[in-house]
């Protein structure tokens, strides 16, 4: 055995290949070893290349639980958008102000008045008597809206009585609810008064029983019937029972009670499915004394009601374009 022969014990070892060796220097200056996968890109201090940010386009995203606007895009000589506002006064005045503000929002470039179904200026028919002189082959000169939850008696006949008497050819959308945004608005407002949590049911709630919501609508037939749809919906939401009725008949109150209290419901809510000027607030105040339940605030200038006159108005000029094909 030659004395250069050794055995594999005493054998030198190699040194194992580097992925990214490191400078002669000794500092941390990246070697010619592997490619960069992005050559363009910056690095970092550590070595390791940026990848490239998804561009937001400049927008900035919506934060908050009502982040869609429902927005709507309309031709330039769309109709106007003609709010139909039960009541008078400052305060009615600021709330459909408000309201208004804020349906541009959802339809911009869209030309929105408010006519008031009370009082002897700025009324509907003053409104709509804006479009008198105008003429169009293609459709209505504008929409109007009811700021109503739901089917209203009084109020929607003045509506018909105003829509008849225009000079200009008119189309009347339908009332903002039944809708999903109705009964998120809602919950909305009776969580702001500490009658319903924050956030919507997961699963099933098994103290459910001890709570029952009574959805109030403002009073006829047909309003109990599209409140109904929105009682479900919030019903739903809360994993809560709830029943409808109306405001101006005992009778429904009284079977919204009993089907409450059949479910095991010892504590009582009202929930109001009205916007509020169609509607005498102390309504509200003596039924939630005869009741001994608490009251939630009306629906008022919640974003939802906005997006729902935008929505309701976005819906006619569907029906017109249909119409006139």
């Amino acid at each position: 055995m030659s004395v250069t022969d050794q055995s594999p014990e005493s054998a030198p070892l190699s040194p194992l290949p580097q992925r990214r060796p490191a400078a002669a220097n000794g500092d941390n200056a990246t070697s010619p070893g592997l490619p960069k996968r992005f050559p363009w890109a910056p690095e970092e201090q550590n070595g390791s290349p940026i990848l490239p940010r998804r561009a937001s386009g400049g927008r900035p995203s919506r934060v908050g639980r009502h982040r869609s606007l429902h927005r709507i895009s309309v031709a330039s000589d769309a109709p106007a958008l003609v709010l139909a506002v039960p009541g008078w006064g400052e305060a009615v005045a600021e709330l459909a102000s408000r309201i208004a503000e804020s349906a541009i929002d959802s339809c911009p470039g869209v030309d929105i008045r408010i006519g008031f179904l009370s009082g002897s200026t700025d009324t509907l028919a003053d409104a709509l008597a804006a479009d008198a002189g105008r003429r169009s082959q293609h459709g209505p000169q504008a929409v109007v809206v009811p700021l109503l939850a739901g089917p209203h008696p009084v109020h929607d006949a003045a509506i018909a009585a105003a829509i008849s008497a225009a000079k200009a050819p008119v189309m009347l959308a339908t009332a903002l609810g039944p809708h999903p945004l109705l009964a998120g608005a809602l919950h909305d407002r009776l969580h702001e008064v500490g009658l319903a949590r924050a956030s919507r049911a997961r699963g099933l709630n098994i103290a459910a029983g001890a709570t029952g919501i009574i959805v109030v609508a403002d009073r006829g037939p047909l309003a109990v019937a599209d409140v109904g749809v929105t009682t479900v919906l919030l019903a739903a939401r809360l994993a809560i029972p709830a029943a409808p009725a109306s405001l101006g008949d005992p009778a429904s109150i009284d079977a919204a009670v009993q089907r409450l209290r059949d479910t095991g419901a010892t504590h009582l809510t009202l929930s109001p499915c009205v916007v509020g000027p169609e509607t005498d607030p102390a309504e509200f105040v003596s039924l939630s004394g005869a009741l001994d339940a608490p009251c939630a605030p009306p629906l008022g200038a919640h974003p939802a009601i906005a997006q729902l006159v935008a929505v309701r108005y976005g819906e006619a000029l569907a029906r017109i374009t249909v119409a006139s094909h």
